[in-house]
């Protein structure tokens, strides 16, 4: 059970409005949470991926998480890369395949070890600064993901 009592209240009050027990109204509140960041997710990179490629990367950092979200995704979770396999694979988004290396390193999608790459064995754990430039959809499905799910 959660320990986040602003959630068990907001939970308490769909129960009280559908009359739901808490499993199903905790579960339901979960599928719209996760409907919205998808949605969030979607209409972020939309605009900048053209023929799975990105037109630009983008400044904004929220924004920029979004496309990289989205790149991780070409990568298999718990597999070694080399330099070279993740240029290859970063190649097929953008020319600029040494900035999205870093950029995926420096928000702990990709970890780099003796010239290897491969993606974090688990979501980062972010400061609540850092909270404010992740999109939602971050904490939706990078767990998941990155579990191999």
């Amino acid at each position: 059970m959660t320990r986040d009592s602003d959630f068990k209240r907001v939970v308490r009050g769909r129960m009280a409005e559908t009359g739901e027990g808490y499993t199903a109204a905790r579960a339901a509140l979960e599928r719209e949470a996760y409907d919205a960041a998808r949605t969030e997710q979607e209409r972020l990179v939309a605009r900048l991926f053209s023929g799975g490629r990105i037109e630009r990367v983008p400044a904004k950092r929220k924004v920029r998480a979004a496309v990289l979200l989205e790149v991780v995704s070409r990568f298999e979770p718990g597999r070694d890369y080399s330099e070279k396999e993740v240029n290859e694979v970063l190649l097929g988004v953008h020319e600029d395949f040494a900035y999205l290396r870093r950029e995926l390193v420096n928000y702990h999608y990709l970890e780099r070890a003796d010239g290897r790459y491969r993606t974090a064995p688990h979501a980062p754990t972010r400061s609540p600064l850092e909270r404010q430039e992740i999109p939602a959809w971050e904490a939706h499905w990078l767990e998941g993901f990155l579990s191999g799910r």
